[in-house]
């Protein structure tokens, strides 16, 4: 993909009190092929810059000026302000409301195509559900503001495109979970989505089945023959390039990912290791049918790293360059 115009992004910090103001702070310093501009409290920056022995150059954001490209050395911000002081790797349930107005203010600004896209760095689930939300996760909550019911987790690097059925579910309860309504879902909103983010008019996905050797004709399980087949028949008679049932262990392989634009797994544990062994730091989250760009890190909030310097930035990185793409793209 390349860039064909400078769009705008908004980043959000994600858990004050982890990795996130790290990363951003890190990223600073690097070229951006558009205007990035941080969501987040600028005193709570400026301190996290000084203890990581960093000169920030803070400017304000003005919606109403033009969009200028990122300067490397300087954060664009647009204040958020914290409730209580940053302890580094003790979150405050106090912050959790700010977390959230960050996110809402990203997602608020690209409804409204004031930015073209939102990256967003880690939160902490526990810390905010404790502050009294009812919150499951980043992608969810993304979702629900933008009224988009059932958003699809996607993970990409180099290797391959993954997107999941499933997300973070005891393996137990994995089987119960996929329908013939819910992979029917999934997979039109991945093929739709490889069309409309990624401008791939005809896409293949692949798709993994649930038990070893994708069932067996039976031995090893039921549910290919008794949801995937049946919906994967079902969608190519309307048109999709499906190839599968595949078996996981085989799907990954070099001769089954060369025709295919995405792998479609069952439950997280199945292509993410996979997938993050081949570019761990530099891997993407994508969420898929919503109706904006939001792409994130792949990694939690370590809170045992938070201002020592030792935390990766990379897939922060690849996540603004994976937005600037898809923004040109759309």
């Amino acid at each position: 993909m390349v860039a064909k115009s400078l769009p705008r992004l908004a980043l959000t910090l994600g858990e004050p009190a982890g990795i996130g103001p790290d990363v951003v702070l890190h990223s600073a310093w690097h070229e951006a092929r558009a205007q990035i501009v941080v969501i987040g409290d600028p005193d709570m920056l400026q301190d996290r810059a000084q203890r990581l022995g960093r000169n920030l150059d803070l400017a304000e954001y003005h919606p109403d000026a033009g969009i200028e490209p990122h300067q490397p050395g300087q954060l664009c911000y647009l204040r958020q302000p914290l409730a209580a002081p940053v302890e580094l790797g003790k979150p405050s349930v106090r912050n959790a409301d700010s977390v959230l107005a960050s996110i809402e203010r990203a997602v608020q600004g690209c409804l409204s195509g004031e930015f073209a896209a939102m990256v967003t760095a880690p939160v902490n689930k526990a810390v905010i559900a404790a502050a009294g939300h009812a919150f499951k996760g980043h992608t969810e909550y993304i979702a629900a503001l933008c009224g988009s019911p059932a958003p699809v987790m996607m993970l990409a690097n180099d290797f391959a495109r993954v997107a999941l059925v499933t997300t973070h579910l005891p393996l137990q309860q994995v089987p119960g979970q996929i329908t013939r309504k819910r992979l029917r879902r999934v997979l039109h909103t991945v093929a739709a989505d490889m069309r409309a983010k990624f401008s791939i008019d005809e896409p293949c996905l692949l798709v993994c089945g649930i038990n070893p050797h994708a069932g067996e004709q039976g031995l090893l399980g039921n549910e290919e023959h008794e949801v995937v087949i049946p919906v994967i028949n079902e969608l190519k008679a309307e048109g999709l390039n499906l190839v599968g049932p595949v078996p996981a262990d085989t799907a990954f392989t070099p001769a089954s990912l060369a025709p295919v634009d995405a792998v479609v797994c069952m439950y997280h544990d199945q292509g993410l290791p996979v997938l993050k062994s081949h570019g761990f730091g530099n891997t993407v989250n994508v969420t898929l049918g919503l109706s904006i760009i939001r792409t994130s890190v792949d990694h939690g909030t370590a809170f045992d790293l938070a201002g020592t310097g030792k935390a990766d930035a990379g897939s922060l990185l690849a996540a603004i360059d994976y937005a600037v793409d898809l923004a040109n793209c759309k």
